[in-house]
């Protein structure tokens, strides 16, 4: 049995745990979750405001970085498009300085997927935006994610003790046009169509193609040289996601631009399918790295004590900010049925 169907013949026993979850997963929330500040404290800590950027790829097509997953954008004079919108105040930034706008409507804003630093500035895009679309999974895991935040509030308040309740996060804006598998849309002179590849990094990940421009917007179907989000109660799925990534780079030309959710500084959020299948062999890597242990007899806390990957340096990680013991807990659970 070769490494792709021992990856594909265990799926059938696991169970993808979409309403499992466990304290030790370690993942980065769909909503960001401040800690409490003391009752007493008359501290405000400031942000530094963000560094962003427009950078043009080809064909009236470029990339905005700024706080969260990238953005995807095209500017045409016949056509507005948006993929992905971070935070609002990225995305007040992104809407006022995209290129060529000149005040019109944005065509489409598309959501790769729910979490909230690629979903939460479509608040702010909401006025400027004709339709805001997704895969049709979407909407539900954005409400989960968003009750979940509010629990975890709640629960942190009870065991703080806090005399004030932590201030509620704001609800998520939801798209308006849903799909299931795949949609296409003409906007003036591109032709712009999204693809559903099955459950990976969430239960509702999509990627984003602009068919004449030849650019592939993945979201976080890709984290180029970083210890992903596994994230098990929005659908995560280790083994359909490397099924996946062998999917992507058969369906787009081997030429295309790819941009990805995320990505270390010196290897960046764009590039080539040589990015989509290192990162689908660290993904086997990782699965079977977390097999081997379970067969050793290995429990799942022993395993999470992991926090850098051998044989992976490009992926390597402070100890203590390092997104790999989230990444065993999602295998070992994905791998025991958990």
């Amino acid at each position: 049995m070769n490494r792709r169907e021992f990856l594909l013949s265990t799926g059938a026993a696991a169970s993808l745990g979409l309403l499992s979850r466990s304290a030790a997963f370690g993942q980065t929330p769909a909503i960001a979750v401040p800690a409490p500040a003391p009752a007493k404290s008359t501290v405000t800590v400031q942000m530094p405001p963000p560094v962003t950027e427009f950078r043009p790829l080809r064909r009236n097509t470029g990339v905005f970085t700024g706080r969260g997953g990238t953005i995807g954008w095209l500017s045409s004079p016949a056509a507005l498009a948006i993929i992905d919108t971070q935070f609002p105040e990225t995305a007040a930034i992104c809407l006022a300085g995209l290129p060529g706008r000149g005040g019109r409507m944005i065509d489409v804003v598309i959501d790769t997927h729910h979490h909230g630093d690629h979903t939460g500035g479509n608040g702010t895009f909401r006025p400027a935006a004709k339709m805001i679309a997704a895969q049709k999974e979407v909407p539900a895991l954005q409400l989960a994610a968003f009750e979940r935040t509010k629990q975890d509030l709640e629960r942190r308040d009870r065991e703080n003790h806090a005399a004030t309740p932590t201030p509620a996060p704001s609800a998520p804006t939801y798209p308006d046009f849903l799909f299931g598998d795949s949609w296409h849309k003409e906007l003036g002179d591109e032709v712009m169509s999204a693809k559903f590849f099955g459950p990976a990094h969430t239960g509702g990940d999509i990627a984003v193609y602009f068919e004449r421009a030849n650019v592939v917007h993945l979201g976080d179907l890709v984290f180029n040289r970083l210890y992903p989000v596994t994230d098990r109660p929005g659908g995560c799925n280790l083994r359909h996601w490397i099924a996946a990534l062998e999917d992507i780079t058969r369906t787009y030309p081997p030429d295309a631009i790819f941009i990805y959710g995320h990505g270390k500084k010196e290897f960046g959020v764009t590039g080539t399918p040589a990015d989509l299948l290192v990162f689908r062999d660290f993904l086997t890597a990782l699965v079977e790295h977390t097999d081997q242990q379970i067969k050793a007899g290995q429990s799942r806390a022993e395993i999470i004590k992991l926090t850098n990957l051998p044989g992976w340096p490009d992926y390597f990680a402070d100890d203590k900010t390092s997104r790999l013991p989230g990444n065993l807990g999602a295998a070992y659970d994905e791998l025991t049925g958990a």
